[in-house]
């Protein structure tokens, strides 16, 4: 029997899923589960199902209601009864840089697309891949009859009562991400799906935000689901004048905003968020990792790096542009890392750890600026992920993104998200979640010195632009 205090939620990410068991009055976390992915940039979805059930083991019993949020962007290309016919197409698979060049100018450029869908596509989105898959495998394209999100498959996977692709469901906060939804009018662009794949292809139905769109086998009801970054924006409780930054295998910054957002640039991706609402999000490809690559350079641990980054007196003018998986954002696919003031003074091993932590703030602390450009406050801002523990990233974050900084406790925000909107969902109102906030290190930068650093990255990013976009 189900107990209403009872919803779980999951977070199907790249690396893992997650399971979160919470109290739906108050979000307190009762039981947890988690399982491993493949590292790869396609995967057989039947991955994730062999992670969801052991993820899940034994957790469930007496839930009332779940939901998925899931890694934005992954193309799911099924036949007409819902078999997969390909590997799944991650966020993080650059293979589209050239078919997302071609789009953009079909299309009639960046102000075009970001007219239609609030957001300029880059190799991460969904209908760039659509358009990659045509070329690189054609009979798997030809036998394609509808192309889902991971959330929505995993969802669809979970309800008992539906088969085939017919009952699909999505949300708007994921759909923002595929490249063929507007937020501007809630609705899909079926001609951007046949401008990338040649024809048209079913799409998930959009379902509201509380919505009920199934059950599983136990009786236990779906929640409509979402993109991750949505999920996590909803387990925070972003407020007004909140900007998240996340630093883990990617690097994000998102609000929530009253109004959608197109930015011609590309930077600000112009997504919808769990609610009904909008979230104006920035995403580097380049964070944690950053981190660890770096220390394993120096042959340190990442203890080690953090404490000789904090104890470095500054960069001494070494600065890393940190493209080390190529980059989102600024849109550079092919580039590489590349460090820039290398002198005999400068090859040290705490300098290095310094400038590395400098550089993937910077990235950030752009991401953070191009969401004041589009209007978006910045009264504090909420630094989570991986990195976000480091001592070093706490001290340096608040005078380069330019806010000041707290920590919101070590959690599964995107696991917890999916959970308050499976409690959303059976309850008829979105639930208060208390989310416990700890503070960062003391900062060790003055505005003065944050100007500089970042203005040498810009000047080295200028500089090295050209060189960067090579293939």
């Amino acid at each position: 029997m189900s107990d209403p205090r009872l919803v779980a939620g999951v977070d199907c990410s790249t690396q893992a899923t997650k399971v979160v068991v919470c109290d739906a009055n108050t979000g307190e976390v009762l039981r947890e589960g988690r399982a491993p992915h493949p590292d790869a940039t396609q995967v057989d979805p039947a991955e994730w199902w062999k992670a969801w059930q052991i993820a899940s083991d034994g957790l469930l019993d007496g839930v009332a209601a779940l939901s998925v949020a899931g890694q934005q962007h992954g193309m799911v290309l099924l036949d007409g009864a819902g078999e997969v016919v390909h590997p799944a197409v991650l966020w993080n698979d650059t293979s589209s840089a050239a078919a997302t060049t071609e789009l953009v100018s079909e299309l009639g450029g960046p102000e075009a697309w970001a007219a239609a869908t609030g957001s300029v596509p880059v190799p991460s989105f969904t209908v760039t891949k659509l358009r990659w898959v045509r070329g690189a495998a054609p009979d798997a394209a030809a036998r394609a009859e509808a192309v889902a999100l991971p959330h929505d498959w995993l969802t669809h996977q979970l309800a008992a009562d539906r088969s085939g692709i017919a009952d699909l469901t999505t949300d708007r906060g994921d759909a923002s991400g595929t490249g063929w939804w507007s937020p501007t009018t809630n609705d899909y662009r079926p001609d951007l799906v046949e401008l990338a794949f040649g024809r048209s292809l079913q799409l998930p139905r959009v379902a509201g935000p509380s919505e009920v769109v199934g059950q599983t086998a136990s009786g236990i009801a779906l929640a409509a689901g979402t993109g991750d970054n949505m999920g996590a924006a909803l387990g925070l409780d972003l407020q007004p004048g909140d900007v998240a930054v996340s630093l883990g295998t990617s690097g994000t910054a998102f609000a929530r905003a009253v109004a959608p957002t197109t930015d011609p640039s590309g930077f600000v991706a112009g997504f919808a968020d769990a609610t009904g609402g909008y979230l104006p999000l920035v995403c580097t490809l380049n964070a944690a990792r950053v981190l660890s690559a770096t220390a394993q350079l120096l042959g340190m641990d990442l203890a080690e790096l953090d404490e000789a980054a904090l104890t470095s007196p500054g960069s001494a003018g070494l600065v890393m542009l940190p493209y080390l998986d190529g980059e989102r954002t600024p849109d550079l696919p092919h580039s590489t890392g590349l460090i820039y003031g290398l002198t005999r003074t400068t090859a040290q091993p705490a300098t290095m750890a310094r400038a590395a932590v400098e550089g993937m703030l910077c990235g950030l602390a752009d991401a953070v600026d191009a969401l004041r450009v589009q209007g978006v406050p910045v009264n504090r801002v909420l630094l989570l992920g991986g990195a976000a523990r480091s001592r070093a990233v706490q001290a340096l974050a608040p005078a380069l993104l330019g806010a000041p900084v707290v920590l919101p406790e070590p959690a599964e925000y995107v696991a917890l998200g999916a959970a308050r909107q499976a409690a959303w969902a059976v309850s008829g109102a979105v639930p208060t979640w208390e989310v416990a906030m700890s503070k960062p290190e003391s900062p060790v930068l003055t505005d003065e010195d944050a100007a500089q650093i970042r203005a040498r990255y810009a000047a080295v990013l200028s500089g090295t632009r050209p060189l960067l976009a090579q293939r």
